[in-house]
């Protein structure tokens, strides 16, 4: 059994005001070493400000974490030379060159002038860094900025690396490159913790995640056994002229052999259904006497749970 290297125990957090906020409401997180992990959910679920108590920047109002067995309340400096991060906003900084941002970080953590400039010569190398070593900040683009962030964040060789909202801001080719980055990172047995709102993205990177809203956990499992957790192979979304007799149609879809559960959707109903030739003729013939007005067919992915979990879209 893989050693837990994460582990979140009854983690709260209120912000005190005229008008509290409870951001992280009872959260219970365990991590195994190795993995990538994703925290996944809408803008102001609680996501950031789980990350924040893990990387020391906030106090928890309740609960506890350690990382690789430090509390992080209790050991903060300790802890921190266990992480590393990489936050929602570029913190780089501008006064210094690439090569500079690392290899101050390199010195803050310890390392001798000569093993500073082995370990950022070799991080500029494997983030494609080298022929921009001498440039600054302010002169790279939105992806070259995140692989530098990332670069600098494990330069320290961090057993756990959190990064907030990684691909936010960038373009596809940005984001399909720094995927590959983190993706490259478990090779060097980096335990990595994302947080994201990108449903793609959580897809494409994470071992295991974690769908949170309103500061609770939802659910937790693979992405795979999560899509599987919708009880189809396929979605049908139905829409309608009008939504007269709904009830009806909704009844009658629901005897049809392989389907699994019809929801209700904005302009119609969405059928879920097991693989099954034929299925589809049959959802359609009785749609059609309802008023079908057009169909369009799906897999379930990891928005399905998700909306099927809080009965709304994603907030952006």
């Amino acid at each position: 059994m893989s050693e837990t290297i994460v582990e979140i125990s009854g983690l709260r957090k209120i912000y005190t005001g005229k008008h509290p906020v409870t951001a992280v409401d009872g959260i219970d997180l365990h991590v195994s070493a190795g993995l990538i992990y994703g925290l996944l959910g809408p803008n102001g679920a609680g996501k950031t400000t789980t990350i924040s108590i893990a990387t020391t920047r906030a106090i928890p109002s309740a609960g506890s974490v350690k990382i690789a067995g430090i509390d992080v309340i209790a050991q903060p400096a300790l802890a921190r030379r266990c992480i590393g991060v990489v936050p929602q906003y570029n913190t780089l900084d501008r006064s210094c060159t690439v090569a500079e941002n690392i290899h101050f970080h390199c010195r803050y953590f310890g390392m001798t002038k000569a093993e500073a400039a082995a370990r950022t010569a070799q991080l500029l190398d494997q983030f494609r860094l080298s022929d921009r070593a001498s440039a600054y900040p302010q002169a790279l683009s939105g992806g070259l900025a995140q692989r530098l962030q990332i670069a600098r964040a494990i330069a320290h060789h961090p057993r756990v690396l959190f990064l907030d909202e990684p691909s936010a801001g960038l373009d596809p080719q940005s984001r399909i490159a720094m995927w590959e980055a983190v993706q490259g990172l478990r090779s060097e047995g980096i335990t990595i913790v994302l947080t994201t709102h990108y449903m793609e993205e959580a897809d494409e990177l994470c071992d295991r995640l974690a769908i949170i809203d309103h500061g609770k956990i939802l659910i937790e499992d693979t992405p795979s056994a999560l899509k599987a957790s919708t009880g189809g192979d396929k979605i049908y979304d139905l829409r309608m002229h009008g939504v007269r007799d709904s009830g009806i149609l909704e009844r009658s879809l629901q005897t049809i052999d392989g389907v699994t559960a019809v929801e209700v959707i904005e302009g119609g109903l969405r059928v879920l259904a097991r693989a099954q030739d034929g299925l589809l003729a049959k959802v359609v013939t009785t749609a059609n006497e309802f008023g079908l007005r057009d169909v369009t067919t799906t897999e379930p992915s990891l928005e399905t749970v998700f909306i099927r979990l809080t009965g709304r879209d994603l907030r952006e």
